[in-house]
């Protein structure tokens, strides 16, 4: 396992990641393009003190790895959110 704080490259502040976090209950983060969504899930856990139901990638046109995290319901994105100064 990587390092967690290498895994999450920086979370996306767009208003489709606030669509995102209010919606769907699910973080977007730019991700270190070796990165697995198991090394994912287990970095957002890590640092944030949550748990994740699931992680889903892509490759954006720039060439970065774009993670949508999906939290559990227990957990509310926008908590994170706030603590990341995204809201």
């Amino acid at each position: 396992m990587k390092d967690p704080a290498k895994v999450l490259i920086r979370p996306v502040t767009s208003e489709k990641s606030l669509n995102y976090i209010e919606k769907f209950n699910t973080l977007i983060f730019i991700t270190d393009m070796s990165s697995t969504k198991n090394e994912i899930k287990y970095a957002v856990e890590k640092l944030f003190n949550v748990k994740v139901d699931r992680v889903r990638t892509l490759i954006t046109s720039k060439g970065e790895k774009k993670a949508f995290v999906r939290l559990k319901p227990e957990f509310k994105a926008s908590e994170v959110a706030t603590k990341l100064g995204i809201l």
